[in-house]
């Protein structure tokens, strides 16, 4: 067992500087620091995305004898959102973040993350601010826009809007990706997410942040449906030197919405045989209540600084790694 820091001292006063300058960023632009919970009685539903969990035998309503299951934060997206319905203005957090999934180079299971929210912002309004972010902290090229059609056209040239599954397999054997269980699970969308990220990924943000927006809306996760084009979400991320290091909406506030979008990703993982997640009754009755309208995204400080600091292991802007924890 090894007991020392992964992150040097060196490292850590960069990454504290940074911190600083996120900090004076949202100040500049008098958006508010906020914290909450990291424990909650719901949690997400993505197909892709697993949580955290643990046991906890002293809520009010719990049965005698039994413990509650509650989940580590994959974001802290939920709780934001449920004071942004509150009455708060613009906000950010850092916020630690659990996620259920290998650890490697670019990932730890928790892990640092940046996540903000503007009150009357469209999602190309926040690309702007997010880029003026990455401006400050990274310097360099100014940072690219390109639409998920568009990327997709000029990577694999295919429109992902209208191929059908056969024109997505071609593509898949054409570069060498194809899988048999890839075809096996007969699903497009599946299709679509892993030429995105097998083929064309690599491809973007090589010498200054990529911003891909409007993916289809079956990926639309919380994000509003375009008004332009009602195949696509109002959705973007962002790539630098092949890391993925932004998630953003244009926010859905349709609670109705939202609460078949939330079940259609549970009737998904049962078809899969993955476990049913809890649906987080709080956020739905927030987004009742009424959200504002506006975007939030969802940056990752570890990432981030891996880039500032030209380092390539997430480990090495992390004081203890999950081996080391």
């Amino acid at each position: 067992m090894t007991w020392q820091s992964t992150l040097t001292w060196q490292n850590a006063q960069k990454r504290a500087k940074i911190l600083q300058q996120i900090r004076q960023f949202f100040a500049e632009r008098n958006v508010v620091e906020v914290e909450t919970p990291s424990l909650s009685q719901g949690t997400v539903t993505d197909v892709y995305l697993n949580a955290l969990s643990c046991k906890y035998d002293f809520l009010a309503d719990s049965p005698v004898g039994h413990s509650t299951e509650l989940f580590l934060q994959t974001s802290p997206e939920f709780h934001m959102k449920r004071l942004l319905a509150s009455g708060y203005g613009c906000i950010f957090q850092i916020a630690k973040a659990f996620r259920h999934e290998e650890s490697g180079k670019n990932h730890n299971p928790e892990f640092t993350m940046l996540e903000w929210y503007r009150i009357g912002f469209d999602q190309f309004d926040l690309m702007s601010e997010v880029a003026d972010l990455l401006q400050v902290v990274l310097g360099g090229d100014k940072a690219i826009f390109t639409s998920y059609q568009d990327i997709f056209l000029k990577t694999v040239s295919v429109d992902p809007l209208t191929a059908t599954f056969d024109e997505l397999t071609e593509v898949l054997n054409k570069y060498g990706k194809s899988a048999d269980w890839l075809v096996e699970m007969n699903d497009a969308d599946l299709l679509l997410q892993f030429i995105f990220t097998e083929i064309i990924e690599p491809t973007i943000g090589i010498d200054a942040p990529q911003f891909i927006y409007d993916f289809p809306i079956a990926q639309a996760s919380l994000a509003k449906k375009s008004i332009d084009d009602p195949r696509v979400a109002q959705r973007f991320e962002c790539y630098f030197k092949g890391i993925e290091l932004v998630n953003g909406f244009n926010e859905l506030t349709d609670a109705n919405e939202q609460q078949v979008r939330f079940e259609e990703d549970n009737a998904k993982r049962a078809a899969q045989g993955l476990a049913v997640k809890p649906i987080d009754e709080n956020f739905i009755a927030a987004l009742n209540h009424g959200l504002p309208q506006c975007s939030g995204v969802a940056l990752g400080i570890d990432r981030l600084v891996m880039l500032a600091v030209d380092i390539k292991n997430i480990s090495e802007v992390q004081s203890f790694s999950i081996e080391r924890a």
